[in-house]
């Protein structure tokens, strides 16, 4: 591979040695080799002069066949917004139109400093996702959505329990540590609601037994818990747990409406908790209670969710929003801007088990990076860097992108997806969707 210099930036390491260093990153065979001070030579080189380099923003829970549907169920709560669009609209997906949506996610989190994210696409049709990723040169760990139980669920998403577990087995076995080790694979059972003891017991077993991640949802909302409570005689946590399905392997989307128990497991447990603050304000959830997990020690990483509940995969978005949110709840030094950034890159990477990877700048690392323009009217004058990061900076401000030491954006322009084609597709693809879903 040519090598790669990002010269004259502020580097923000991230990890637990986080350090601010003026200078350059080097990169050789897709790997850190300098930080600081680098060679002057390299094949490429990026300017970083007024800007941050970053860790690229690793999300811990993002839903690639959803942006498909951004825009098309708003203004719902979650089961209503699951049962009355969103599950109508998977299960009209076909390879193609989940193709489509997968681009247009991988492009806009690119576009946006995002260089890794774990996925859970939808009962049928996930390597299309997969596919994407791999051409599009960005880094996942992606499940098939896990429902084989369920009121009012359409046909096109139903499944039985034999073929989620052969299922997930298959995409495993094809999948895992393909494209140069870009690809992971994980075991998602969307939530309790939707997954039968059986599996839920099952998906415990073969995680453990093969060590794969499982990827899930719990105690978003709370007509959610009182359903499970219903279901099963316990909260959404400690029933998951009865199960095996809490621990280091595990993460956990949401977790807004816990008990001082299941808090308590979760720490217990080593769980990750997957935060997504602008979703859980869309649909009215509420707030999670993040700063009493760190006070605990759990471990909270950052996801922007799915476009239709969002709407958008802005990894600084989901940066402020967290630390705003914190502050409102437990004041000003609450969620600093250091611990938002650290929640943006390194536990996600945590989250996925990538630590050893990505999610710091370090020697030996995956070069997956962002530049970020700090040189903005709405950044200026940025005495502290960190803070314009996390509290001022946008998506748009992302110069480049680069992931295992590729460049996929450079100069704010895609290099491995095509912006006008995608956009183009996105509209045909949705309109013929919404069609097969009946939703006007």
């Amino acid at each position: 591979m040519p090598t790669l210099r990002i010269a004259n930036g502020t580097l923000l390491t991230g990890g637990p040695s986080h350090r601010v260093v003026k200078g350059d990153l080097y990169v050789r065979d897709g790997r850190i080799t300098h930080v600081g001070a680098a060679p002057d030579t390299a094949d490429e080189t990026l300017d970083a002069r007024g800007c941050v380099v970053i860790p690229g923003f690793v999300q811990s829970h993002i839903h690639l066949c959803q942006t498909l549907f951004r825009g098309a169920a708003d203004d719902l709560e979650l089961l209503d917004w699951l049962k009355r669009r969103i599950w109508k609209l998977e299960a009209a997906h076909t390879p193609e139109s989940l193709r489509v949506s997968a681009q247009l996610a991988v492009a806009e989190m690119m576009r946006g400093g995002t260089t890794c994210a774990m996925t859970m696409e939808s009962v049928y049709h996930a390597d299309a996702a997969l596919e994407v990723v791999a051409e599009s040169g960005f880094r996942a760990v992606v499940g098939k959505c896990l429902m084989d139980a369920g009121d009012d669920v359409p046909a096109g998403l139903r499944e039985t329990t034999t073929h989620a577990r052969a299922e997930s087995l298959r995409l495993l076995e094809n999948w895992h540590g393909q494209a140069d080790g870009r690809i992971g694979v994980a075991f998602a059972p969307r939530f309790v609601l939707s997954c039968t003891e059986t599996l839920l017991r099952d998906i415990a077993a073969l995680s453990r037994e093969k060590g794969v991640r499982v990827h899930t949802h719990a105690s978003e909302n709370r007509d959610e818990v009182a359903l499970v409570e219903r279901l099963t005689g316990r909260r959404n946590v400690t029933y998951l747990h009865e199960l095996g399905l809490t621990g280091p392997q595990v993460g956990v989307a949401h977790c807004i409406w816990l008990d001082e128990a299941e808090l308590s497991l979760l720490a217990e447990t080593g769980t990750h908790v997957l935060h997504c603050p602008s979703s859980n304000l869309k649909l009215g959830s509420g707030v999670a209670p993040v700063a009493e997990m760190l006070e605990r020690g759990i471990s909270v990483s950052l996801g922007a969710d799915g476009a239709p509940c969002n709407n958008r995969l802005d990894a600084f978005t989901e940066m402020r929003t967290a630390a705003l949110l914190q502050k409102m709840r437990r004041g000003a030094r609450t969620l600093t801007a250091l611990e938002a950034f650290q929640m943006a890159t390194w536990q996600g990477a945590c989250a996925l088990g990538l630590e050893q990877e990505i999610g710091s700048l370090e020697v030996g690392k995956a070069a997956d990076i962002a530049v970020v323009n700090l040189d903005t009217l709405h950044a200026a004058p940025h005495p502290d860097p960190l803070s314009a990061l996390a509290y001022a900076a946008t998506a748009a401000d992302t110069r480049h992108t680069v992931i295992a030491g590729r460049a996929v954006v450079r100069d704010g322009e895609l290099v491995t997806l095509e912006e006008d084609v995608i956009r183009a597709d996105a509209r045909r693809e949705f309109a013929a969707l919404a069609a097969r879903a009946g939703i006007a």
